[in-house]
């Protein structure tokens, strides 16, 4: 959260039930930080505690319950018998890619011939092209497997059937109004799908469809959750799914599995990515060093590199793929920063931060960051957020994220008649234009926004999640605080709040935009960081009384462990 919105932002502080609280502490022995967390989590039931602080293999759903199991395990173990090539088309980022590794890798171990393919975003753009069908057909598959990609693809689907090849599509995206004409859709999101999770990734129901057909074969299903949960975790993560229920269960035991891979393309990720030292990985790793460099060569380059690094079983070559993919990521975050900073730019110069729906493009931003710099702008102005990048030709490319209350999927379908094509989620869409209708669509996007939007919109959110003293900010209540983990989507790190504090001292920082602070409550004294918030401290009087929302970390200086206390919001109590 930026610190000028902190001060303006409305808090909200937990409501929970005393009682339940005192029960878990009493039937599982968890601190009444933990119990807090875990209740406001919404879990409030000790089996389900159980269940949630202790991930295990026991908890993966039966994989045979995936929607149209059986069509498809006939179709892949059927070409296997015959000895017939099976095409498998993924899609260019994380989760795409991990799919199409995993299937690759699975599907040859047991004996099949497999083609895989992986998009180029410019050449082909996303989804399945009908060159790639084509391709397939050439190299002489009996059978076209998708991965994270396909359940929207009827034309592409069609192809696939008409050139005399089976299609089975495996997808997680939002399902349309009908479904392709494949042999089997594998698709948790079906509304007929009896499969009890339905958030999974692509990588995720690739891994989960692939468990099955272990079973079905005879093998031992331990051995290959144990050998393919390093690329489920890589592309879960990656694309930022809910970590709750299964993905909380491939997140937990995939993270281990990640560090201690065989897998050679995944230990040279990790080395250029300075992980190699690591004793344990997070979440964080994968969203913030493993994923993008993967992410980058899709985004502007070739993703076939990436695909080549997890299946390399030479080390020459996994190590010369992952410092390209290194090298892209180097590219990427230069033109990104050029790209965002010419954006904000533009929002000043042409007055539209306070507009509610803000639209920015020009001729010379890759169209493969534009999702990244609309993301950055929505996190800078707190509102929705069109970039678009246009072409010779004059079409516009554009990437749109969004906030809590406006759908840009029904945005985007609101406004077909001014669109050439486009469609997606509803905090994430993408879309094509004419530019010389960009003005107007901005204007029309705006008025409509007006009438959907909630009159808080724009108004700052700050959800204190637990409420302690200062003397549970230190190491122990870090410690129970980390069995929350793995953070991410949907199970964020824990915001704690402590009120009616004393600010008895800050003091900036060899950089003057991080503070210093010294709290106390009379019996305490707690030292924090407020990184970023210099200007907003240096407001205060020492001795105010003052609210505090803040984060626990783990900070190890010369072997010395100890928990930094990160001040993310404050306010006069």
């Amino acid at each position: 959260m930026a610190t000028m919105e902190a001060t303006k932002a409305v808090w909200s502080w937990p409501e929970y039930s005393v009682e339940v609280v005192a029960r878990l502490q009493k039937e599982l022995g968890l601190s009444g930080l933990l119990a807090q967390a875990l209740v406001a989590r919404g879990l409030s039931e000790p089996a389900d505690v159980e269940k949630f602080l202790n991930p295990s293999i026991d908890h993966f759903h039966d994989p045979h319950l995936l929607p149209d199991y059986d069509e498809a395990a006939k179709a892949i173990l059927g070409a296997k018998e015959r000895g017939e090539l099976i095409y498998v088309h993924g899609d260019y980022d994380v989760d795409g890619v991990t799919s199409t590794a995993l299937f690759t890798r699975f599907l040859t171990r047991i004996g099949c011939r497999v083609a895989p393919h992986v998009p180029h975003r410019i050449r082909e753009g996303y989804g399945i092209h009908l060159d790639a069908v084509q391709w397939a057909k050439e190299q002489g598959a009996s059978l076209f497997l998708t991965c994270d990609c396909g359940v929207k693809a009827h034309e592409q689907i069609e192809a696939v059937c008409q050139a005399g090849m089976t299609a089975v599509v495996t997808d997680h995206h939002a399902i349309g109004e009908t479904l392709p004409g494949a042999s089997a859709v594998v698709n948790p999101h079906r509304k007929d799908s009896p499969y009890p999770f339905a958030e999974l990734s692509g990588v995720g129901v690739v891994f989960k469809l692939c468990a099955g057909l272990t079973q079905d074969l005879g093998l031992k299903v331990e051995n290959y959750y144990r050998a393919y949960l390093d690329l489920a975790v890589l592309g879960t993560v990656a694309d930022v799914m809910p970590l709750v229920g299964e993905n909380r269960t491939i997140t937990a035991l995939g993270l281990p599995q990640l560090l201690a891979t065989k897998k050679l393309g995944l230990q040279a990720l990790m080395r250029v990515s300075q992980l190699e030292a690591a004793t344990r990985l997070t979440s964080r790793d994968i969203g913030y060093r493993l994923g993008p460099r993967i992410n980058a060569v899709g985004r502007i380059d070739d993703p076939s590199v990436a695909l080549e690094l997890m299946l390399t079983d030479d080390m020459s070559a996994a190590t010369n793929a992952a410092q390209f993919l290194d090298m892209v990521n180097t590219q990427r975050r230069e033109e990104q920063a050029k790209a965002l900073e010419e954006a904000v730019q533009q929002v000043i110069d042409r007055g539209i931060q306070d507009h509610n729906v803000i639209f920015v493009w020009a001729g010379d931003w890759h169209p493969g960051l534009v999702g990244i710099v609309a993301g950055k702008l929505v996190e800078k102005f707190g509102r929705p957020a069109f970039v678009a990048s246009v072409n010779s030709e004059g079409i516009a490319k554009a990437s749109a994220r969004s906030i809590p209350g406006f759908d840009l999927g029904e945005a985007l379908d609101a406004h077909r008649h001014m669109i050439l094509g486009g469609g997606g989620h509803a905090a994430a869409a993408g879309m094509s234009a004419n530019a010389d209708c960009l003005d107007e669509l901005h204007q029309a996007m705006h008025e409509y926004a007006a009438g959907v939007l909630p009159p808080d919109a724009f108004v700052p959110k700050l959800n204190v999640e637990v409420e302690a003293g200062l003397d549970f900010l230190n190491l122990r209540g870090l410690r129970e605080l980390e069995r929350l983990e793995p953070f991410g989507n949907s199970n964020p790190e824990p915001l704690i709040g402590v009120r009616n504090v004393i600010l008895q001292d800050w003091t900036p920082t060899t950089k003057p935009e991080h503070v210093r602070l010294k709290l106390s409550d009379g019996k305490t004294s707690v030292q924090a960081m407020g990184f970023g918030m210099g200007e907003e401290v240096a407001r205060y009087l020492r001795g105010s009384r003052v609210d505090v929302a803040v984060k626990l970390s783990e900070n190890v200086y010369n072997e010395r462990v100890s928990a930094t206390v990160s001040v993310q919001a404050m306010r006069m109590a």
